[in-house]
């Protein structure tokens, strides 16, 4: 599996209240499991992004398909994938 880091920024014109906002996550963790992803773990976060949604997919295709899905409800992603810094370690041995 590999790693992404979805960036999201919510849409104020979408959500007017917090609660709206939380009645989505739900959905939106289902999404990712039925597409194949795995979340594993969510944050609020300070800056340029509201969210960090951490998951594992199987694949670039299944990530992109994630999303386009959590952009249906209104929330601009911004999604990168992440390597472990064990793994950076090894690439550069290699150089």
């Amino acid at each position: 599996m590999q790693t992404y880091i979805c960036q999201i920024d919510v849409n104020e014109r979408e959500y007017q209240n917090p609660q709206e906002l939380v009645s989505v996550w739900g959905t939106v963790h289902e999404d990712i499991e039925r597409l194949g992803g795995d979340v594993r773990s969510t944050y609020a976060v300070l800056g340029n992004f509201d969210f960090h949604l951490i998951v594992d997919v199987p694949d670039d295709e299944v990530a992109f398909q994630i999303s386009q899905s959590i952009e249906r409800y209104g929330l601009n992603t911004t999604t990168v994938r992440a390597l472990p810094l064990e793994r950076i370690s090894d690439l550069v041995d290699d150089i």
